[in-house]
This record gives C-alpha cells, sequence and structure tokens, in this order.
C-alpha cells in the first residue's frame, strides 16, 4: 500500500462545520486505501485528541496545535508582504513535524487540504492540493463590502492570496476544487495546471430521516445551520431574521426561525427572541433538521459547495437558497432558488402553507442526493491521481 502525507489547516474531526466534513470524508477514503499520515492543526483543545475510530485507520497521526491569533497574523502578514492567510497558518512546530514524517517514512504523496498548508509543501514526493474553494476571490467579494482600512486589507488579501494559488496550481500534480463553477473561476483568474473538479458529498445513512427524532418544537420551523462566528453565515441569519422572517409570519404568524451552530456571535445572539431561536452548539444537528418545515441558505456570499444544503436535502426537507448558495449544487430542481427578500420570503411561505408539496418536493431532494452526492462516487477520481501510473 502507498504511503501519503494528509495535510489538513484544521484537524478533519469532528465532521460539524463545511471544511471539516470533506476533509474528514477524504482522510477516511484514503484510509481505507493507504497508509495515512495524518499532520494538522487543531484550533481547539478537543482537537488535539483524534477520535479512536479514526485513529485506528491511520498509519500516524500528528496534531499541532494552531497558537498564532488573527491580530499576529496581519502584523506578521504586513512585515514579511505575506497574505494574512498565510501567516496565520506558519508555524515552526508545523514544519517540523513534516519534515520529521518525511524523514522517517517512505511518503509516495501529499494530499494538502486547503491552499494556506501548500506552505508546507516539499519539493518531492508529488502533491495534490485541494483549494477546495477560490479563497482569494472570497476576500475579493469582502473588499467590495468593507470600508476603510478592513477594503484596503481585504483587496491586499485577495491580490496575493490569487497570486500565490496561481503559482501553487501550477507546481503541483493536481489542483482541485469543489464545484465547476470555482474551477471555471480560478481558470478565469488566470490560474492553470491540472484543475479538476471533486464535488463534495454526504452520507445518506447518516442523515436519513428515519433514524432521527426531530426535537420537540410549537408550528413552523424555518431551519438555518451553520458555523456561526462565519461572517456569510452571520451576515445571512441577520438578513433572513430582520428583513425576510417578518414577511413569512405576517403570513404565517406561528412560524420562528432557529439559527442552529456553534460561536454564535454577539450579533446572532442579538436575533435571539420570541420568534427567533439562537441554539449555539447542538450535539446534533439532525434532530433540528427533521423539525424543519423548511430550511434556508439566504447566503449573500457563498464559494463552492454548501455542505447545510446537501444535508438538509438528504434529511429530505424542502430548501429554499439564494442564487450563490444553490450555485454548486447539481439539484435538478429539487431545491428553490429565490433572489432577494420579498421572493424568499414567498417562497418560504408557500412551503409553508402547502405541507403535501413540500413533503414531496423534500424526497425528492432526498432521492437527488442518494442518486447523486454518494461520497464513493463523489471521491472516485482520486484513484485514478493516486495510482503509482500517475507518478
Amino acid at each position: 500500500m502507498k504511503h501519503i502525507m494528509f495535510l489538513a489547516h484544521r484537524a478533519p474531526y469532528p465532521p460539524d462545520r463545511g471544511d471539516k466534513i470533506r476533509s474528514n470524508a477524504v482522510v477516511n477514503w484514503l484510509a481505507d486505501r493507504a497508509h495515512v499520515h495524518l499532520v494538522a492543526f487543531a484550533d481547539d483543545p478537543g482537537d488535539r485528541i483524534v477520535p479512536e475510530m479514526l485513529r485506528s485507520k491511520l498509519a500516524s497521526a500528528t496534531i499541532v496545535p494552531r497558537k498564532r491569533s488573527r491580530g499576529a497574523a496581519v502584523m506578521s502578514a504586513l512585515a514579511s508582504g505575506q497574505s494574512v492567510s498565510l501567516a496565520a497558518f506558519r508555524d515552526g512546530a508545523m514544519t517540523a513535524a513534516v519534515r520529521q514524517i518525511l524523514a522517517s517514512r517512505p511518503i509516495d504523496a501529499i494530499y494538502a487540504f486547503s491552499g494556506q498548508m501548500a506552505q508546507y509543501l516539499p519539493a518531492t514526493p508529488r502533491a495534490i492540493m485541494d483549494f477546495v474553494d477560490v479563497d482569494s476571490a472570497k476576500f475579493a467579494a469582502l473588499a467590495g463590502k468593507a470600508r476603510g482600512p478592513m477594503r484596503w486589507l481585504m483587496t491586499r488579501e485577495a491580490r496575493l492570496l490569487g497570486a500565490y494559488e496561481r503559482a501553487v496550481a501550477a507546481r503541483v500534480e493536481a489542483g482541485l476544487f469543489v464545484s465547476a463553477a470555482e474551477a471555471t473561476l480560478f481558470r478565469a483568474g488566470g490560474g492553470a495546471g491540472n484543475v479538476l473538479v471533486v464535488e463534495n458529498g454526504i452520507d445518506t445513512a447518516r442523515f436519513d430521516p428515519a433514524t432521527v427524532a426531530p426535537v420537540e418544537t410549537d408550528g413552523p420551523l424555518i431551519v438555518f445551520t451553520g458555523q456561526m462566528d462565519y461572517p456569510p453565515n452571520v451576515e445571512a441569519v441577520t438578513w433572513f431574521a430582520t428583513d425576510i422572517l417578518p414577511m413569512i409570519r405576517a403570513r404565517n404568524p406561528a412560524a420562528r426561525f432557529a439559527v442552529v451552530g456553534r460561536s454564535p456571535t454577539a450579533a446572532v445572539r442579538q436575533l435571539a427572541s420570541d420568534d427567533v431561536f439562537v441554539t449555539g452548539a447542538v450535539d446534533d444537528v439532525r434532530g433540528w433538521l427533521a423539525a424543519a418545515s423548511v430550511c434556508v441558505a439566504p447566503l449573500k456570499l457563498a464559494r463552492g459547495v454548501q455542505n447545510k444544503i446537501l444535508e438538509a436535502m438528504a434529511m429530505a426537507r424542502a430548501v429554499v437558497a439564494t442564487p450563490c448558495a444553490a450555485e454548486g449544487i447539481d439539484h435538478d430542481g429539487t431545491i428553490h432558488v429565490a433572489d432577494g427578500a420579498a421572493a424568499f420570503a414567498d417562497a418560504v411561505s408557500a412551503l409553508i402553507d402547502d405541507v403535501r408539496r413540500t413533503d414531496a418536493i423534500g424526497q425528492a431532494a432526498r432521492a437527488r442526493v442518494i442518486d447523486r452526492y454518494s461520497w464513493d462516487e463523489r471521491l472516485a477520481p482520486l484513484d485514478s491521481l493516486l495510482a503509482p501510473s500517475a507518478a
């Protein structure tokens, strides 16, 4: 069996946020086919302990606590001329860990997850770079909404990170993106090299409404799930609670909105009311999805594939999403795409009003992800990339 080093900017467990869902699926898939040496950063103390189910499949695991604050990363980046994203993940302990693995193990290939980890790639062995999304484009979009010094900083980040992404893609064996839209965006920005699409999947056995007890609620429940200190998620739920929910409640007074996800910011917590639940971290998001009358993704800024939508679809929930949130998903009409507050409110209200139609849409959505988004099928392209003949 081959020996593969898996480099990750965040420990690939538990699979409870977008990047960890993909990295967890990939590292498990690789571990079923090769000797995998995991080398990853840990943001939280709990992430320093590798779950036994994963550890038992790994050849080795090295978890490096990430200690650099955002403020320190900004100062370092400005002093060095580097992007903040790279400075935030520059760490001598990680450099040492990578070198130790390379010196002591017969590593055949490196799978680097997220562009920040490309700075640790040696000249050999061959490497696959999973960019996931075009991060530089995200910063360009954020720059368009920012003001003053933050606008300058985001513009700088987009420029420097974009140049770095293009340089990395040109030297690795393959640069992976989560959707055709992201790959096209990268190429349009001057990205070259072997640019490939490896989409996200969903564990439809785990996300099965037949096996999950819904949380107890009264009246129609509208659910949003996500990491609630992530600015696009904060913007999305604020917009929904402030501008969209009042229109829905004018038509359906009993309707309530649940914001489900860990680390809610002060702005998110302030949304809590009799009509809006802000849960914070939950043990299992599936109970909230099972209870949902409608799931929503009112994102104004979205990159790649929204796992929150795939999870809702797998749970046979009707979904209303903005165009950018739905862009990376081949949903075949099984989710409702709405642009603007009034259109979004109308779509959600119509689904609440027609339970039979909503149930049928949910069942069609689950059938769609079962047919289209199994992890084994989505990750199958990695077989040829990692085959000995590809060297």
